[in-house]
């Protein structure tokens, strides 16, 4: 299903690998399997070698779909996801890694880091593989001893347009926070200065501020409006991905309640553009949603990954990628599939997610 009709018909299924993901092989893994159930967008980290590695994991899917379709003497129609990366106008839970002197650790500590890790980032011993953390922080109220610190990655102002260019994606995505609406222009000025073409510029928020407590959601409504002028002078097609609770998927059916709250809660004084669910999100989701919710469609993230750690680990230990296992592969196309396929068949919008009472 091409994208955009996903988008305009309410089942909208973009993957998230994580913004400070950088576990190579995961991320092609993950892209691959994702790409070949068909989800319409994969969300990674403006890095060359994040970037190249979701392709990699496209290409292979696509090269997957037409052998079947010869097996099964039929034309296979694969439509690669766009591929979307992710960028920041400020300090964002998104663009954090955990780090801690392993050293400082007392000897018969019982690691309780290790066990609250979704990312395996922690093993028995040392500390946090950067590559792998995505930056949850989960880990840093799990340690007794105060420890494990946050260290936040922002590209400069002067990187972006360049690496943009380079990357060539389909979409870009901003993570934003109430209050940080000229730094959202700067940002903004980066991004059309890359010259790159851009099928939606996707908006993340959530009800989170810089320095003080939540907000109201129509004050968040408010500053979706602000960013929806700044793109409509540009000329790009807004995305808006209401963060309903960060990097929380795979904790458990609250978090889902608090996705499709926040959504709820916006939508009656939202601009115009289609609103997607995220953080938060899982299998329970889609069962929370009204009908009429106008939801254009999902994010997953945390519960993407966790539905695929035991057989990532697994094909690891062999030494060899997941997609190539004939044993395991499929196995894990069956929960992609469990995850993607409720989207893709729950009943269409009645009006289109840029209708301004979205």
């Amino acid at each position: 299903m091409a994208a955009e009709l996903a988008l305009a018909r309410g089942q909208w299924v973009k993957l998230i690998c994580g913004a400070s993901n950088h576990d190579l092989a995961a991320i092609e893994d993950l892209c691959a399997l994702y790409s070949l159930v068909g989800v319409d967008c994969i969300d990674v980290a403006a890095d060359p070698a994040a970037v190249a590695a979701a392709r990699r994991g496209m290409k292979w899917a696509q090269a997957e779909s037409q052998r079947q379709g010869q097996l099964q003497g039929q034309l296979q129609g694969f439509r690669p996801p766009w591929l979307m990366v992710s960028l920041s106008d400020g300090a964002d839970p998104h663009f954090r890694k955990a780090s801690f002197d392993p050293r400082l650790c007392p000897i018969d500590c019982p690691r309780p880091c290790q066990r609250v890790c979704p990312a395996l980032a922690i093993g028995a011993v040392g500390g946090v593989e950067a590559d792998r953390c995505y930056g949850c922080g989960r880990c840093r109220p799990a340690c007794p001893w105060g420890l494990i610190e946050e260290n936040q990655t922002l590209l400069s102002a002067e990187a972006v347009p360049a690496l943009l260019a380079e990357l060539g994606p389909d979409a870009v995505e901003i993570h934003t926070r109430i209050g940080r609406g000229e730094a959202f222009a700067a940002r903004l000025r980066q991004v059309l200065a890359s010259g790159v073409p851009l099928r939606r510029l996707a908006v993340s928020c959530g009800l989170e501020r810089d320095g003080t407590g939540p907000a109201s959601a129509r004050q968040l409504a408010g500053e979706l409006w602000q960013r929806f002028g700044l793109l409509r002078q540009a000329g790009l097609a807004p995305l808006w991905q209401l963060d309903g609770r960060p990097m929380s998927g795979d904790v458990g059916v609250g978090t889902a309640r608090a996705a499709v709250a926040l959504l709820q809660a916006v939508r009656p004084w939202a601009p115009p553009g289609p609103l997607q669910l995220a953080g938060g999100t899982n299998g329970a989701s889609l069962a929370l949603l009204p009908q009429d919710s106008g939801a254009a469609g999902v994010a997953f993230g945390g519960m993407a990954r966790s539905l695929l750690q035991p057989l990532l680990q697994e094909a690891e230990a062999r030494g060899a990628p997941l997609r190539e296992l004939a044993d395991l592969r499929p196995r894990a196309l069956a929960l992609a599939r469990g995850l993607v396929d409720p989207w893709r068949q729950r009943p269409w919008l009645e009006q289109g997610p840029d209708s301004p009472s979205l």
